[in-house]
């Protein structure tokens, strides 16, 4: 499926979303958690701290503190390979998934009372 938006209305409509995030209750997400958020439910696992990182083009620190929130918010989480131990994998949760749906949802919505 294919949605055709001018510049000004993908703008409104990423505004809109993301005004809606910020005003709800529950904590609001950096860009780069949100990007590695969906990179995780989007792509096709595994996923590891190491590809993240590459896949991203940010440093792996920078991954391992996104993931520190996003553990603490359980919208992800990450597991040692226990054959190799240096190895993170970096795996879904119902919360995380929830979220995404939810955020889905609201753009869906959003979307449909952008001007035509």
């Amino acid at each position: 499926m294919s949605v055709e938006l001018r510049g000004s209305q993908a703008l409104k409509l990423w505004h809109d979303v993301s005004l809606s995030l910020v005003r709800s209750a529950e904590q609001d997400l950096t860009s780069r958690q949100l990007t590695l958020l969906l990179t995780v439910y989007l792509d096709t696992p595994p996923h590891t701290v190491k590809g993240l990182s590459e896949k991203l083009e940010i440093t792996k620190p920078a991954i391992t503190r996104a993931l520190d929130s996003l553990g603490q918010m359980k919208l992800l989480s990450r597991k040692r390979d226990p054959k190799d131990r240096r190895i993170v994998y970096v795996t879904r949760t119902v919360q995380g998934a929830q979220y995404l749906q939810e955020l889905g949802d609201m753009v869906v919505k959003k979307a449909a009372l952008l001007p035509t």
